[in-house]
Order: structure tokens, then sequence, then C-alpha cells
């Protein structure tokens, strides 16, 4: 009896001294892995909970000096002289309402200036709030808000139905980003220096996401296209074909292929997210890899170091009421784009590929050309010469990428959750333009050293499209497969509302 309890006691030794860590060789083996995966997970969870803390921190802008409320309007009315441009926004809303003695033209154009000084404060407002959050989050929220305009007014032709001129603008928005911002960039930055080198980033991940965004708009078109062709040879066999290939069949098949490859590209957006945001290697989230470029280091310590103009709340608070002008402006601006283009005689296809995009770049532009004329003066005065941010940043390839990669696809499930035939079915000569600047882009940035005469070169092929696309009607069966009102096959007996009839005109004029 006694030995039991001997034996008893001496496991129960065991099994304490077990828990506390000191077991026998056996115990210590069974106990190893398990120990070292808590101490992982400890260390793991110690090190979240500390980059937590950090981010926190920086965000309330903890050891910085404080910029309080009054100081933080003083600066935001003071950021730029395009603020002057907020006048015409009262006068814009006020022309919608009264649009009928005011006319379209009038309300038009308007909101195009309206919306000038709204997408300059984004602008701003990014890149003070970059200081509060650093260099990987202050950029993705940066280029959030520099896509936010085309973001706006791609939901608002979604929302309208207007899913041709949707389709149109996307290309815009994108060939816009592609060459003729970071064209005037290098072309008014470089006029006096033998070369540029472009921001630090991750330059061959910007090329295969690019590519992979532009051939995603390949793909639907490409499938299209070989039905077409393989339908017309049928025909000129001597067979008959039992159905027009633009047909309800045709557009459900590309209705569910761009849904498929919507969220594929929404998956390669992420995951590349997550990579520049978290890279591998230990303790690399959303901080500067210890191995990364020297130029990485110095910007990051130029965000920690330079003092914010406004608090991050009232900073906040100034991008989300810009939010609400800019969606309530943008609607008044779709909502007179009709009549505009009956008036003007516009094709749909230029309006939407070079008009409608434009009002993105209209601030950046203003800046550009009065930066090039005051840097001419600056040259001949001997004076130092200052690039503004809105120029330096170089950003407009990371545009591009967020906007093919995730506003494009978002845009195709926004449709099907409404009920709206968004595809990726886009018309042949866009796509051709989309895969011409890509070419170009990747080209020019492949050294990551620009000049003058490469972003002359972008911003001449840029001027070629808007020349070609000024005389181009459109592809008349993208019309019909994109038909909101009904069926293919109604849009197909009613001429999508003279669509056929507009196109035969725009031909006979052009030829």
């Amino acid at each position: 009896m006694s030995s039991e309890k001997a034996d008893s006691a001496n496991a129960s030794r065991v099994m304490v001294d077990e828990e506390r860590g000191h077991g026998s060789t056996l115990a210590e083996h069974n106990e190893a892995r398990p120990a070292q995966t808590q101490n992982a997970y400890s260390a793991a969870y110690g090190y979240a909970a500390d980059r937590v803390q950090i981010f926190w921190d920086r965000l309330r802008g903890k050891g910085r000096r404080k910029v309080g409320w009054l100081e933080s309007g003083r600066n935001m009315v003071t950021s730029s002289f395009l603020n002057t441009f907020l006048i015409f926004i009262p006068f814009a809303w006020a022309s919608h309402w009264e649009m009928v003695e005011w006319g379209h033209d009038t309300t038009f154009a308007l909101c195009f200036l309206a919306i000038i000084p709204l997408e300059c404060i984004f602008d701003w407002g990014g890149e003070q709030m970059a200081l509060y959050l650093g260099k990987d989050l202050g950029d993705l929220l940066i280029i959030t808000l520099n896509n936010a305009v085309e973001a706006v007014l791609a939901i608002i032709l979604l929302a309208k139905c207007e899913l041709r001129l949707l389709q149109s603008t996307i290309v815009g928005v994108v060939i816009l980003h592609l060459l003729l911002i970071p064209g005037t960039a290098f072309l008014v930055g470089g006029h006096n220096i033998r070369h540029q080198t472009l921001h630090p980033h991750h330059t061959d991940l910007n090329h295969s996401l690019l590519m992979i965004g532009v051939l995603a708009t390949l793909l639907p078109t490409a499938f299209f296209a070989a039905l077409d062709r393989g339908a017309n040879a049928v025909t000129s066999a001597g067979s008959e074909v039992g159905s027009p290939l633009v047909n309800d069949a045709t557009r459900s098949e590309i209705l569910r292929m761009s849904r498929g490859i919507a969220v594929m590209l929404l998956v390669v957006y992420i995951a590349s997210r997550v990579y520049l945001h978290n890279p591998p290697g230990e303790n690399n989230a959303l901080t500067v890899p210890h191995d990364a470029p020297e130029a990485l280091h110095h910007e990051e310590k130029h965000l920690l170091e330079e003092e914010p103009l406004v608090n991050p709340w009232a900073c906040m608070i100034l991008l989300t009421v810009t939010v609400a002008l800019m969606a309530v402006t943008a609607e008044f601006l779709v909502e007179s784009i009709d009549e505009v283009r009956e008036h003007s005689g516009i094709q749909e296809e230029w309006f939407g590929l070079i008009l409608l995009p434009i009002v993105s770049f209209s601030a950046d532009g203003m800046v550009a050309i009065l930066f090039f004329f005051q840097s001419i003066y600056d040259h001949l005065t001997h004076r130092e010469i200052l690039v503004p941010s809105m120029l330096a940043r170089g950003r407009a390839i990371d545009l591009s990428i967020q906007f093919t990669l995730w506003w494009m696809p978002v845009l195709v499930l926004l449709g099907w959750w409404a009920s709206k035939p968004m595809h990726l079915l886009f018309d042949y000569l866009e796509v051709s333009l989309l895969l011409g600047s890509c070419f170009l882009v990747n080209y020019v940035t492949a050294d990551a050293k620009t000049n003058w005469v490469e972003g002359l070169i972008m911003v001449v092929f840029y001027f070629m499209i808007a020349l070609v696309t000024w005389f181009y009607p459109g592809q008349p069966e993208v019309a019909f497969m994109l038909n909101c009102e009904g069926s293919v096959a109604e849009a197909l007996a009613a001429g999508e509302g003279g669509h056929v009839e507009a196109a035969a005109a725009s031909l006979a004029r052009v030829l």
C-alpha cells in the first residue's frame, strides 16, 4: 500500500515537474515541439502587438508636433492655388438643378471645373496621411485616392447603365495613367537633366501585374474574335449558320467568363499587396525590409521626420467630405453627358477614351504647365528648380495596375450583383491600344531610368491615340452585347436606339 502511494506521489510529482518544464528526459522530448511552437506563437503575437502599438502611436502623431484644428483648417485652405476652383461647385450644382435654363453644356463644363480642386485635395490629403501611415500604407492610400475620381465616375456610369461608355472610360483611364501622366512628368521634370531615376519600387513585379491586367481584357475579346472568324469561314464555305454570333447565348458565356476572370484578378491583386506589405522574411510586415534599397529607407526616414500640416483626424474628415462632394458632382456630370455628346457631335468612343479620363489629369496638367514655364524662368535666372510633389511622385503606373486588377473586376462583379451585363469583351481597337501602351511603357521603364525624350514619345503616342479615336465610331457588336434594357435580340431588332444608323453615318463622314 505504501509503495502504491509512493508511486502515485512520484507520478504526481512528475506531472507537476512536466507542467513546470522540469520533467524527465522523455517528458522533455515529448514537450519540446509544443514548447517551441508556443514560443513561436508568443513571439509572433508579441511582434504583432508591438506593430499595432507602433502603428497606432504613429497614426495619433505621437512624438510629432501637435497640429491644432484651426491650423489644420488654414493649411487645408492654402494647400494649393487650385482650391480657388472650389467656387465652381455651387454653380455646378445650381446649373444641374436649373439645367433647362443653363443648358447641359454649361453643367458639364462647370462640373468639370469643380472636380479639379477635389482631385487636388485627394492628392494633398493622401500625402499628409502618408506621414501618419508610413510608406507602405501611405502609398496604397495615395494610389487609391488618385483613382477615386475615375472610380466614382465608373460606378455612376454602371448605375446609369452606360456600359459602353464605361468600358471605353476604363481603357481611357489606363492609357492616361500609362502614357500622358508619366510622360508629362518625364518631359517636364527632365528637360534640364540627362536622365531621371524612377521612384524606387518593384519594377519587375509591376510589369508583370500590368501585363496580366491588360491580357485579361484580351482573353474574352480573342474568344469572341475566334468565334466570329469561324462563323464567317463557315458562311463563306456555303453552309448556314444556325444563329448570329451576337446573341444572348454568346453574351451569357462571355459574362460567366468575365466574372471568373474578375475573381482571379482580385486574387492576384490581393496577393501582390500581401507580398509588397509583408515580404518574405521575419518581422517585415508594414516596414521597409533591411535589405531594401537605400532610397526606400531614405524615403521612410523622410516621412518620419517631416512635420505634417494637418492633424490626422482633420485630414480624415477632409477626405470623407471630399468623397461626398466628388460623388454628387460626378453624378451631375454624367447626367449631362448624353446631351453634350449629341449637341457636340463627339464620338462616344472619344468621349470615353479621352474626355472623361482627362478630368482626373486636369489638376496635374495645370500644375505641369505652370511648373514648365516656372522652371524655364528659374533656369534663365539661375534659381533653384523645385519639382512639385504632384509631379515627383511617379506612381502613375501603380494607378493603372490598381485600376485593371481591382476596380475593373470590382465593376464586373458589381454589375453581376446589380443584374447589369458588364463584361470584359472590349472593342478590338481598345484592346489594341491597351497592349500597345503597355509594351511602350514596359520598354521605356525597363532600365528604371527615363529622360525627357522618352517622356515626349509617351505624350506623342497618347495624342496619336486621341487623333485616331476622334474618327472611330466604335464596334456595334460590343454595344449590342452590352444592352441593359433587354436581350441582345431586342437590341438587334431595335438597332440599339439608332446605334447602327449612327455608326453608318459616322463611317460615311469619315470616308
